[in-house]
């Protein structure tokens, strides 16, 4: 099942678009993955509306951290239909259709700079209130 129906607001009984990049921000976060950030480009294009952005320290953290975004979507009914990336190369991604997450190695991440490229596009902010009192 991949996110469908009405683009980006759950249609057909499916989560939103936002709701499912901030399942997977958190999911991220919960294993230790850094600087995440969700981006709305439904805006700036037509293929995606969320792009989820995170580092992970090493190539068995971003295994750990795709994994764990992998499974915390799955709970609600979502499998991506595309999975991109592979041992060694430092960055991938995971198409759920209306969401896009990116999961960089420390390098790749500051080689690739999306939140440069898509440095129009809104942050969504996806922390809950006790969590960012307790990082910031």
């Amino acid at each position: 099942m991949t996110v469908s129906g009405v683009r980006g607001h759950g249609g057909d009984g499916l989560p939103a678009s936002r709701d499912v990049a901030i399942r997977a921000a958190r999911a991220a976060a919960d294993k230790q993955a850094s600087d995440v950030v969700i981006l709305d480009v439904s805006e700036l294009i037509v293929i995606t509306d969320q792009f989820v952005i995170c580092t992970a320290a090493s190539e068995r953290q971003v295994k750990t951290v795709v994994e764990a975004v992998e499974s915390s979507i799955r709970e609600i009914g979502t499998r991506p239909v595309r999975r991109e990336g592979e041992d060694g190369a430092g960055w991938w991604l995971l198409d759920y259709v209306d969401v896009v997450v990116h999961v960089f190695g420390e390098e790749e991440r500051a080689y690739y700079d999306l939140e440069r490229l898509w440095r129009d596009a809104p942050r969504v902010e996806w922390q809950q209130a006790s969590e960012a009192a307790t990082s910031g």
